[in-house]
């Protein structure tokens, strides 16, 4: 099982723009990640297609089963 933690913010342009951290830490909370996107929106330091990060959007884990096929 793969776990994605996705933080989502919103761009100065209007559009979405979605940060992705593989294998977070288990039980990561919302005031976790709320605190780790506004240091990464102060710091200003991704560049984005949907312009300067401006916003906390939302921040959700995605869980995937991945099955190999032999």
């Amino acid at each position: 099982m793969e776990k994605v933690l996705e933080l989502v913010f919103k761009g100065a342009l209007g559009k979405n723009a979605t940060l992705n951290v593989r294998d977070p830490k288990e039980g990561v909370t919302k005031a976790e990640a709320d605190t780790a996107m506004q240091a990464i929106i102060a710091a200003n330091v991704i560049d984005s297609s949907a312009g300067d990060l401006a916003a906390i959007k939302e921040a959700r884990v995605r869980t995937t089963d991945v099955d190999i096929l032999e």
